[in-house]
């Protein structure tokens, strides 16, 4: 593939994946509210749903999509319903700890199933790769190789943004020493994800 045609393609998604949308804010929220060290299976599950609109868009399995519609939507009320319950989790969660008491972490596997139930919850990703890729190359003649290099360029763009959001979220968590501050911080972080899980509802 072109270099040229992967350089459009990491342009455009720089500027669509840095624009705060409901995955990132769930990704803030909880960096917010209990540190960057746990998100990572979060963030792993998210780059594969992209992975996966995209290998739809670009062997046209838009199709596939649709056939398997109620897969999908249940996916996403999963994901909204886990985000709305860490929204909870965030609100009522305590400020001081007990020295030597460290915040329960969820599950490695939970994060994960959440950013999937997050990313694949959202067929717009697809829409969004759909409308672009077929100005770039000729979806028709994709080789494999072609595919991995889509891949990787969306790979390393997804990377570089989100972490970034990570490192913003994980300093302003570090501002927020006192008690009150804790606890603002709290209600922020659980607006936040309530506000990602009603996006994701919203959207058809």
């Amino acid at each position: 593939m072109h270099l040229t045609s992967l350089l459009i393609f990491a342009g455009a998604l720089l500027v669509a994946a840095g624009s705060p949308g409901p995955s990132i804010a769930a990704l803030v929220a909880r960096v917010i509210s209990k540190g960057f060290r746990d998100v990572f299976p979060f963030l792993l599950a998210m780059w594969i749903g992209e992975g996966i609109w995209l290998s739809f868009a670009v062997f046209g399995l838009a199709v596939v999509a649709q056939t398997f519609h109620l897969a999908f939507v249940v996916v996403k009320w999963i994901g909204v319903a886990y985000l709305a319950w860490l929204a909870w989790k965030m609100w009522t969660a305590p400020v001081e700890a007990k020295a030597g008491d460290l915040p329960k972490e969820d599950s490695p596997l939970k994060l994960f199933f959440a950013g999937m139930a997050v990313t694949l919850g959202n067929p717009k990703i697809m829409m969004f790769y759909l409308a672009l890729l077929p100005t770039i190359i000729d979806l028709g003649s994709v080789t494999v190789v072609g595919w991995l290099e889509l891949t990787a360029t969306m790979a390393a763009v997804l990377v570089a943004i989100d972490l970034s959001w990570v490192l913003a979220a994980a300093q302003a968590r570090k501002l927020l020493k006192s008690p009150r501050a804790m606890k603002i911080a709290n209600r922020i972080s659980a607006g936040t994800m309530g506000a990602a899980a009603a996006a994701i509802a919203a959207r058809s």
